[in-house]
């Protein structure tokens, strides 16, 4: 093998990264793969962390280097695992982010009707695999759960998988919020394979626990922090407005991938044409953000002001709480903004809102985390005497939010 071409890649998380594959080392040369350095893994919570701005590429390599980990650990107990299967694992765990667009999940909801970013990674990691000659075509077994080596499917997507791993460290690292920080070197080395299923070994329960711990003080802490929400949410109002102004025949400053999606209705349909998925491929968050700016100066008072609080970081206040808003509250605030702004009904839209957010941090109903005891028995995480999971953290916390500019 001394003629494959051997990288390495320094991590700030996981220190040194190989890439020993030709495969593999394609696969990350290829424009559709390095768009992720320009999509922010954490959308706009550098908003309220200064440090939150790793990327996609980032996380993707990391997943790609706790794969590795996993499956030579996993080698190392017996599990038999081909080149052909370890080199498709790890192309797998490469791509599952590849269909995400600009500033994450804004997109979903504004530039694309009813279309996924799971479901846009699946026409990517299609189209990938017809360039490649049908080199994914082992890949796409894996990332869909349809290859009968289970397990390996489960180091890509489940409760415990690599990703959620490195997203963890990851993202604790960056926003420098220690809650985040988990043992995922400990957990790995208690991964076993029991009946094609993946496990954990009895002596890895804790580490799981804190894992799952983890997990959900990172949603309230970061992911859902107030502040981030109205960012958030704040993007996604100036892309509908954005969206509404275009459709209306509003001319719009915008670069050319960011004018295919907002000038033409995309839903799932469109994105089977390859004009769709090649103009999706052009489309990162410089667009999104270099038109933000230009449309802090734009004729329309909606556009313009809510471009602006962002560009400026003035940024919806957000009241959390437990029930739903009541109908006066919302009535008595889009009065005052509509009045201390000149709006209309329709226009106060946009800036007095609600929604919810909501976590569960382990689903018993989903793909259970195993564990695997020394006599051989096999019991969810969730079901084990005295674990801390089976009595808080399956429960689901749903909360309830108003957002509007400060008055």
């Amino acid at each position: 093998m001394t003629d494959r071409k051997r990288k390495i890649v320094n991590d700030p998380v996981h220190g040194f990264i190989t890439i020993d594959h030709p495969l593999i080392f394609n696969l990350i040369s290829h424009p559709y793969y390095q768009r992720l350095r320009r999509i922010h893994q954490m959308a706009l919570a550098h908003l309220v962390y200064p440090g939150a701005m790793h990327t996609r590429f980032h996380h993707s390599m990391g997943a790609y280097h706790l794969m590795s980990c996993a499956l030579q650990e996993l080698r190392g107990k017996g599990v038999v695992i081909t080149e052909e299967e370890e080199v498709a694992a790890k192309m797998a765990i490469l791509l599952h982010d590849v269909g995400h667009g600009p500033y994450s999940h804004a997109l979903e909801h504004t530039l694309v009707e009813d279309v996924s970013h799971e479901e846009i990674s699946q026409l990517l990691m299609q189209t990938l695999n017809r360039e490649m000659n049908g080199s994914l075509d082992l890949t796409l077994e894996i990332f869909n759960g349809r290859y009968h080596k289970q397990f390996l499917h489960q180091l890509v997507s489940s409760q415990l998988d690599v990703d959620r791993m490195d997203y963890l460290s990851r993202d604790s690292f960056y926003t420098g919020v220690s809650e985040g920080v988990i043992s995922y070197d400990r957990i790995i080395k208690m991964l076993t394979v029991h009946e094609g299923e993946l496990m954990v070994e009895e002596k890895g329960i804790y580490s799981i626990e804190k894992f799952i711990v983890a997990r959900r003080l990172m949603y309230w802490q970061v992911y859902l922090h107030k502040t981030v929400l109205s960012a958030e949410n704040m993007l996604v109002k100036v892309l509908d407005r954005a969206k509404k102004l275009a459709l209306d025949g509003t001319e719009l400053f915008a670069s050319p991938a960011l004018h295919y999606f907002l000038y033409n209705r995309i839903g799932r349909g469109e994105f089977e044409g390859q004009e769709c998925l090649s103009q999706f491929c052009l489309l990162d968050d410089y667009d999104i953000m270099g038109a933000i700016k230009v449309w802090t100066q734009h004729p329309d008072k909606v556009l313009r002001l809510l471009c602006q609080w962002l560009v400026n970081r003035q940024l919806f206040k957000v009241t959390l709480r437990n029930e739903p808003s009541e109908p006066e509250l919302l009535a008595d605030l889009k009065e005052k903004v509509k009045q201390r702004w000149d709006l209309s009904d329709g226009e106060a839209d946009y800036f007095v809102f609600t929604d919810t957010a909501s976590l569960k941090a382990y689903d018993a109903n989903d793909e259970k985390i195993n564990i695997l005891f020394k006599d051989g028995t096999v019991r969810d995480i969730s079901s084990i005497d005295n674990a801390l999971v089976s009595h808080t953290l399956a429960r689901p916390i749903k909360k309830f939010y108003i957002c509007h500019p400060k008055i």
